[in-house]
């Protein structure tokens, strides 16, 4: 199954570091080893970095990149710990951090895991396996107001307040244990006419991954952190998967690329008055036809990068 992973936006990614023969890299979220093994391949002089929270993911990619080179550091921690992690082995600035965000192809596809809504496994969706808070704790447990709260602002669902109360309606006689059981539930409060086209449960999922997972809370923190450490003509490269991180990404980038509003039209802005970053592409990049028909899970990613120019 692992063997099997397809990295999204491989070539694209990668080549949007402008990797040297001596740099240092970040890859804060290794996964299963895609984009870390082609990176490694590409900086022999250089050293590479690599956060992940998952320790299945860890095992296995610490093989996969001992195949590559010995020339790196698995650091098994949240990637909002970036500088903090990186400033115990004496890092201070590096010259490329990519980000792969979201659940990986390998957790989504190991049933038992409990992120997807097609395999029946126990409720959990922990990335981090030491993590105190599974989906169990926040499908059982949540108020109605809090599951309807983060149904619609992490699954962007219409039906989101019917669904929660249809699950407190169901947890009255019993809990809800597995993911299938969860799924029989939402299919309950969505009218029939709105299954046809996508699977009822599919946003759910999603919301309550993120909710336990914290998912968009780490983002920004974990951008503003990569930034800092970057040097001047580095570069932060994120894969975003749907349109809530894409949004943030966006509008953190855009944010620190912007000239002051009361310099703009002025016709020789001072260098110390113009932006520390700038766009390496003003639009997202997507994915090719090529790569969608190899993998169709590709289909709503998205890629921004930033450089830091001075």
């Amino acid at each position: 199954m692992k063997e099997k992973h397809i990295s999204v936006l491989l070539e694209e990614s990668i080549s949007s570091l402008n990797l040297k023969d001596d740099s240092i890299i970040v890859d804060c979220t290794l996964g299963y080893g895609g984009h870390s093994s082609n990176i490694l391949a590409r900086i022999k002089k250089g050293f590479l970095f690599a956060f992940d929270q998952d320790s299945e993911a860890i095992r296995h990619s610490t093989d996969r990149l001992n195949a590559v080179g010995t020339n790196f550091t698995i650091i098994k921690s949240n990637f909002v710990h970036l500088k903090e992690k990186l400033r115990e082995l004496d890092v201070d600035k590096v010259d490329g951090v990519l980000f792969d965000l979201g659940v990986s192809s390998p957790q989504l596809d190991d049933g038992e895991r409990g992120f997807s809504y097609h395999e029946d496994a126990r409720l959990d969706m922990r990335m981090d396996r030491d993590n105190p808070l599974s989906a169990y704790e926040v499908v059982n447990n949540y108020s109605k107001e809090e599951l309807s709260r983060i149904f619609y602002k992490y699954g962007e669902d219409k039906f989101s307040n019917n669904i929660a109360k249809k699950i407190v309606e169901y947890r009255a006689t019993k809990p809800i244990e597995t993911t299938l059981e969860l799924v029989e539930v939402i299919k309950t409060a969505v009218p029939m006419k709105f299954r046809i086209d996508k699977h009822p449960a599919r946003q759910i999922f999603q919301a309550i991954r993120i909710e336990v997972n914290k998912e968009l809370d780490v983002i920004e923190p974990a951008l503003e952190q990569a930034l800092s450490i970057l040097k001047v003509g580095g570069r932060v490269a994120v894969i975003t998967f749907h349109s809530l991180e894409d949004r943030l990404v966006k509008n953190f980038f855009k944010e620190k690329c912007a000239i002051d509003e009361r310099l703009k039209g002025m016709p020789n802005i001072p260098k110390e008055y113009l932006p520390d970053f700038s766009l390496v592409v003003n639009k997202a990049i997507s994915p090719s036809e090529e790569e969608l028909e190899n993998n169709p899970r590709a289909r709503s990613a998205k890629l921004r990068v930033i450089e830091r120019i001075k």
